[in-house]
């Protein structure tokens, strides 16, 4: 920051800040709060962050305490989503909020039927979610290798099958 020099009655150089027509003008709290905003990506789905190195993780707290139950690390954050889904509805049953509501499968609801959440341990809660997760993301693995394109080898002569004539 720069000042400016003022000489006073006794000798001695004085210190002031530098008139505000030289200052760039100062970002006020409000602006400050927006362009952090802007920065965060939105949240996705509930019970689902993205760690600083591009992974997804899902979490879940357990009802009345303040423990979570750890559902596991994903490529995607809809598997992570997923993940979080099984669990909840595991806890929670019907009245659990979803990030996919829709797409519930039918093992799910029974067995969640059946036991309730008293009769879940949060291992066994955890085991069935990261479970899920890691089905969902093997899938769509699969379906990004499936739309991926095969780089030709440039370096290799073009064979008279793989012409491009039709």
């Amino acid at each position: 920051m720069e000042t400016e020099r003022c000489s006073s009655s006794n000798g001695l150089a004085n210190l002031k800040p530098p008139s505000p027509k030289s200052q760039p003008p100062s970002m006020t709290m409000k602006d400050l709060k927006q362009q952090q905003k802007q920065q965060k990506p939105p949240k996705q789905y509930r019970g689902v962050r993205m760690r600083k190195w591009g992974k997804w993780v899902a979490e879940i707290r357990e009802p009345n305490k303040r423990s979570r139950i750890w559902l596991g690390s994903y490529s995607t954050a809809v598997a992570a989503a997923r993940a979080y889904d099984t669990a909840v509805f595991y806890l929670r049953g019907r009245s659990a909020r979803l990030n996919f509501p829709d797409d519930l499968e039918v093992g799910i609801l029974s067995t969640a039927e059946e036991k309730g959440a008293e009769g879940m341990s949060a291992a066994v809660i955890r085991k069935k979610a990261a479970e899920v997760g890691t089905r969902v993301d093997a899938l769509i693995s699969q379906q990004k290798e499936k739309h991926r394109i095969k780089n030709p080898d440039l370096n290799q002569a073009p064979s008279p099958d793989s012409s491009d004539v039709d």
